[in-house]
């Protein structure tokens, strides 16, 4: 085999006899079409669903007890007015429990997410990250 120089030397024609009989190579796939494999899988599709099945549902109910408490601000002014005990009133108790539900809803998803999508969704970042490793190392 003789050594060519020149701007074109990967257009050589390689001369080996054993060449024609390697194994052919698989093509990797990039990194978006991992990314998609990833998506379309039962695993990943799971973890979606548990997401989804806590998510909206809690949202919706925060938005709505949040839009009952503007409303009635609004609406009934003589019932927000009236008072509890001493100078706490309807509107200062409904105001705390929109403080006190934001911190049960905080917690309440962060449990949730630690006992049902936590581990399933680590599992999926380290199989994610080894079938992109070859990609990244191109």
């Amino acid at each position: 085999m003789d050594k060519q120089e020149g701007p074109d030397v990967s257009a050589v024609p390689i001369e080996d006899p054993w060449y024609d009989t390697a194994v052919p190579r698989q093509r990797e796939p990039s990194a978006a079409e991992v990314y998609l494999e990833v998506q379309r899988s039962p695993a990943f599709q799971e973890v979606r669903r548990r997401y989804r099945r806590f998510v909206f549902p809690a949202a919706l109910a925060f938005l709505l007890w949040y839009l009952a408490y503007v409303v009635a601000a609004t609406a009934a002014p003589g019932l927000m007015a009236r008072p509890v005990a001493g100078a706490v009133n309807v509107a200062m108790v409904a105001g705390l429990g929109q403080f006190l539900t934001t911190f049960l809803l905080t917690w309440a998803y962060a449990r949730h997410a630690r006992l049902r999508r936590d581990r399933a969704a680590l599992e999926l970042r380290w199989d994610t990250q080894e079938m992109t490793r070859g990609v990244a190392q191109r």
